[in-house]
């Protein structure tokens, strides 16, 4: 199926979540559980919203299917996790487990989508599809976490597909479409031009409106990732165990990409972002220091 024709589901068939304010915080006030998907919702000590995707069976197996539509009334701020890593289990005749997302953020909202990486385990088939649409001074970052496997039972690249697409637009108008597909049997994971020695690729993008003081604070703290000794010219790109590109694709868009050689090599990068994202602009608190 293609990912316009999983965006228009049937709303019948769709999970939802909708945030509002409520006395002077974001909160939670639509939350619609289809499984396998498990909605939860922490509590909160500052003023923004915190939710979390977990699912009833640890993963999604073949033939699952997630449908979750999201919208954020004005104003509100919003943070979305996962409770641990998306696995994905092996496939069965064919059938490919499936997540779409489709977020609306009304005006001068904010929302954060941080999940766990995507694992997709030997012989399984794997679909993502995220579109979201903004409002006037409205404010998104996605990541984006694909990990090669289970890396500690020496699996890697053993899946057999997976297909990513990522649609911003902003009052309608698209400014993001980003769509990536591998299929370890078709493309030689270990290339240089693939993922060579690297395990995991995290995915970072942010949209936003560029005189927004939110938006500049991320962006600044996007660029503080970047790897200042890589311009040099004896830069030993094999022997670091990340690597980072960040970069402004236009204006209202920044993007970074890193690879690793382990999940554990990323682990200063999101802690230097979620420093930023605990500043009182924007969330207040960091709700992802005791997951980590």
């Amino acid at each position: 199926m293609q990912p316009q024709a999983l965006v228009n589901k049937p709303v019948t068939e769709w999970s939802e979540i909708e945030v509002a304010t409520v006395r002077g915080k974001s909160a939670l006030i639509t939350c619609k559980n289809i499984q396998p998907l498990k909605i939860l919702n922490p509590g909160s000590v500052a003023a923004g919203c915190y939710v979390v995707l977990s699912s009833y069976g640890g993963g999604m197996v073949a033939g699952d299917k997630i449908w979750l539509r999201l919208h954020c009334q004005a104003n509100t701020r919003l943070l979305l996790s996962t409770q641990a890593n998306t696995k994905i289990f092996r496939s069965v005749d064919g059938a490919v487990a499936e997540q779409v997302l489709v977020g609306e953020l009304v005006g001068n909202g904010l929302a954060v989508v941080f999940p766990d990486p995507v694992v997709l385990q030997e012989n399984s088939r794997y679909r993502q599809v995220q579109h979201w649409n903004l409002g006037p001074g409205s404010l998104l970052l996605v990541a984006d976490w694909l990990h090669s496997g289970r890396m500690d039972s020496g699996e890697k690249f053993a899946f057999d597909s997976y297909c990513s697409e990522l649609k911003v637009s902003v009052a309608g108008r698209p400014v993001v479409l980003d769509r990536f597909v591998f299929n370890p049997d078709e493309h030689i994971a270990t290339s240089p031009a693939n993922f060579d020695q690297y395990q995991t690729v995290l995915s970072l993008y942010l949209v936003g409106n560029p005189d927004d003081a939110r938006f500049v604070l991320l962006a600044e703290a996007l660029m503080a990732l970047k790897m200042p000794e890589s311009t040099e010219l004896h830069f030993q790109m094999t022997a670091k165990d990340y690597l980072v590109s960040v970069s402004k694709v236009k204006e209202g868009v920044y993007l970074a990409r890193a690879l690793a050689k382990s999940r554990l090599a990323l682990d200063p990068l999101i802690s230097q972002l979620m420093q930023a994202l605990a500043r009182e602009e924007l969330f207040g608190y960091n709700p992802l220091k005791r997951k980590y």
